[in-house]
């Protein structure tokens, strides 16, 4: 009689011969069934993003040795899925560049149209962030939380700035299926009160979908003196502009260096790169080089350039045959009406202004070249949209040296620019063009940037470029599209499904469409019906071929408009025969005016429009971004401390005082002690040949130096200033320094701001522009000592 260990070994054989034998007929019907419908399973898999992991098919026996591995592969693009360039620029009008008939020669874009498709009929929302977000959402604005600019978000659902978790960009639909994505120059969807070093990081580029940020954070950068991220850590430029450095050739360098990298590592995985550069947005900083070819350029100032701009758009087709040039507002002076010190400002800063353009078209041409040499060129969809809105008139009527200035509300008139006529665009200048250049470069139409009610501010060129997958080629096509309908059609040429889940979230339907039923089709009949337009009060809304708008206020009106944004007059265009908004049918079809009316409400319930908000300046106060009682105190230790300026304290014009405990080195002390802002506007506590000093820069209007008449001697130290308001609408007031407990010095602010631009609160040093011209030459002017704490008291607001 055979043992019970004979059988039963007997038994635990014929088990795992039937499970292997099970496992491998499954593996094998498995691999067939996938053979016969991949496509489809590969579609079905990336609806639900990310997408599982991959089953095990491998064998397992005993050991090793008797099975079969089955390395996790990963997630892979559908096969001869492009690469996918999208490039986006910043504030460049309808008119501006060469290729759509404009004064400013763009050879390299002229390039990519020749070989492509150019859009005459495509538009944005008229604003950087609420495009920035339709674009990658494929959703309009206000259903992202995007209604305005990062820098304006309250507490609304359309208007917080925060990207919801139910509408997943672009980019992390493409990784999950399988691309290399990177994100390279200006984001500007991160909420504001998030960009600190501490987070959170989820709503970053790289916590958004992005395996990859190079660039800047918020609307606008110093080209010269960028606040620079890489990734989330912020880092210096890796140059000075007297070695030559620009962000625009950085960001391409940087663009350029990722994509050999993702080819080096695996040359068959295929990449998505979003350019998005700060360029042409302000503060205009073109490289001298490229001004001096400008000189003179625009003598015959900006209404016979619009007249030249139109002849032109007409003669090359970009326009439509009969469309009228629209006449310029009244609130626009005439150039003929000009003084002529005037007309010498404003040729300047327009010369400025077209050579930063060209200089951008020279950059995004070098890219292009450079995918063209290594053969990336030919499967990649380019798609360049050419400005995120029209162009800029938030530089006044008479322009500015400092359009920080502009964007608080603050006018410096002719004088401020004339001072610094040869400095325009140069690192010390932060420079905007006057309203009549913007308006302009946006010919044939009316109005500029944030007036989402008419053309100028919202319809911009596109270029479709894609060698391998479109036939035609140096083609117009006229189909009325909007900027949330280019991820439709980025994920139809990937052939990648719009996913229905990510992370486990459901996801909002997409609500833009394919472009692609016009690729090789000219004459196809447009697919969007309908599209609103909502901005910063002004409202339009474009149905079967008829536009109905209002438009409330001047754009270069930042702050303290007047008026109810429900009273503003409505017009109507029948813009299917009238391209430029020309022809106002308000008062004769009065009948379907009304109906417009009525569509446009529809749609601002529908994607959460409401309430409607004029404000801008007003909008910018950090303090409205904050879930709780605002701040009043913060401490901080140490001299490494660098934060965006409105994540730090936020001191003027209330009453603060600033405490400072230092340890002064033998010898003496010398240094910034903390600082907030740059050399155009910010404040400053510094040591300067061993005394204590306070700086407040506000545009050359009120700045004041404040020294102190005791010098530091060597071991511990207090420093406080105490700064009381007089209760004037400047934020003017007294400041007091004080030093271990006795008064040392005092004087007057004549005005104060809530927040001074585009550069970090620092303690310990001040990294770009100097705060004060005291230390200039000197650098950062790290503080020598050691600081073991300064502590910030704001007064708490009524």
């Amino acid at each position: 009689m055979k043992s019970l260990n004979h059988y039963f070994t007997i038994f635990l054989m014929a088990l795992f011969v039937s499970c292997g034998g099970k496992q491998e007929h499954a593996k094998q019907g498995k691999t067939d069934t996938t053979a016969q419908s991949s496509d489809k399973l590969d579609k079905e898999a990336g609806k639900r993003l990310p997408q599982k992991d991959p089953e095990f098919n491998g064998e397992i026996g005993m050991t090793y040795k008797e099975s079969t591995p089955d390395y996790p592969k990963p997630v892979k693009a559908p096969k001869d899925a492009p690469n996918v360039l999208l490039i986006l620029l910043d504030d460049v009008g309808f008119g501006m560049c060469s290729t759509f008939g404009g004064p400013v020669p763009t050879p390299n874009m002229q390039k990519l149209a020749d070989n492509g498709l150019s859009f005459n009929r495509f538009h944005t929302t008229a604003l950087c962030s609420p495009t920035r977000a339709s674009l990658l959402a494929g959703r309009n604005h206000h259903s992202v939380g995007t209604g305005v600019i990062i820098e304006m978000g309250t507490g609304y659902p359309g208007y917080t700035g925060i990207i919801p978790r139910s509408t997943a960009l672009i980019p992390e639909i493409l990784g999950d299926n399988g691309y290399a994505t990177g994100m390279f120059g200006k984001w500007h969807n991160t909420p504001e009160p998030d960009i600190s070093p501490a987070g959170p990081f989820d709503r970053w580029p790289t916590g958004l979908g992005f395996d990859f940020f190079y660039g800047f954070n918020q609307g606008e950068t110093h080209q010269y003196y960028p606040t620079l991220y890489r990734n989330t850590t912020m880092i210096p430029a890796p140059k000075t502009p007297e070695e030559g450095y620009h962000f625009t050739t950085d960001m391409t360098d940087q663009t350029l260096q990722w994509i050999n990298n993702v080819k080096a590592v695996d040359p068959k995985k295929p990449w998505f790169a979003y350019y998005s550069t700060g360029a042409v947005h302000a503060p205009h900083h073109a490289p001298k080089e490229w001004r001096d070819k400008y000189k003179g350029k625009f003598d015959y100032g900006w209404d016979k350039q619009r007249e030249m701009t139109h002849a032109k758009q007409l003669e090359m087709g970009i326009i439509p045959e009969g469309t009228k040039l629209t006449p310029r507002p009244k609130d626009i002076p005439a150039w003929d009406s000009l003084p002529d010190e005037a007309k010498v400002v404003y040729r300047r800063l327009m010369e400025n202004y077209g050579a930063f353009m060209a200089h951008t078209d020279h950059e995004v041409g070098r890219m292009i070249d450079a995918l063209e040499a290594s053969g990336e060129l030919e499967n990649t969809l380019v798609i360049y949209i050419v400005g995120d809105n029209g162009a800029s008139a938030e530089g006044g009527l008479e322009g500015t040296y400092s359009e920080i200035a502009s964007l608080l509300g603050i006018q410096l008139g002719l004088e401020s620019t004339m001072k610094h006529l040869d400095e325009i665009g140069d690192p010390e200048s932060e420079p905007h063009v006057p309203v009549g250049w913007a308006w302009a470069m946006d010919a044939p139409f009316q109005w500029t940037k944030q007036v989402a009610s008419h053309f100028g501010g919202t319809r911009n060129p596109m270029i479709i470029h894609w060698q391998k997958g479109i036939q035609a080629k140096g083609e117009m096509r006229d189909q009325f599209h909007h900027v949330i309908d280019v991820v439709p059609t980025i994920l139809e040429a990937c052939n990648i499904p719009e996913p229905e889940v990510v992370n486990g979230i459901d996801q909002k339907p997409i609500e833009g469409m394919s472009m692609s039923y016009a690729f090789e089709d000219k004459d196809a009949e447009g697919k969007r019906k309908t599209q609103y337009f909502e901005m910063l009060g002004n409202r339009g809304i474009y149905h079967d071929g008829w536009l109905a708008c209002a438009r409330f206020g001047v754009p270069w009106q930042t702050g303290g408009k007047s008026g109810d944004m429900l009273d503003v007059p409505w017009e109507l265009y029948h813009i299917d025969e009238d391209f430029s908004e020309a022809n106002d049918l308000a008062s004769k079809e009065s009948k379907k005016l009304e109906e417009l009316k009525k569509k446009f409400e529809e749609e601002a319930k529908k994607y959460n429009v409401l309430p409607l908000d004029g404000r801008m300046a007003e909008r910018m106060d950090p303090k409205l971004r904050n879930t709780s009682a605002p701040p009043t105190s913060w401490t901080y230790f140490g001299k490494n401390i660098l934060l965006p300026e409105a994540v730090g304290p936020q001191l003027f014009p209330r009453a603060n005082t600033i405490t400072a405990k230092v340890e002064v080195p033998k010898g003496g002390a010398e240094g910034v002690i903390t600082c907030a802002g740059s050399f155009s506007a910010g404040w400053s506590l510094y040591v300067m040949n061993g005394k204590p000093h306070f700086r407040y820069t506000a545009f050359e209007i009120a700045d004041v130096t404040i020294p102190t008449n005791v010098k530091l001697k060597e071991g511990e130290a207090e420093i406080r200033t105490e700064f009381t308001p007089d209760g004037s609408a400047e934020g003017a007031g007294t400041l007091k320094i004080f030093v271990n407990g006795e008064q040392a010095g005092e004087g007057k602010l004549e005005r104060s701001f809530f927040r001074h631009g585009l550069e970090p609160f620092e303690v310990g040093r001040d990294s770009n522009t100097p705060v004060s011209p005291d230390y200039a030459k000197k650098g950062a002017f790290p503080f020598n000592g050691k600081i073991k704490k300064v502590s910030f008291q704001v007064q708490p607001s009524s």
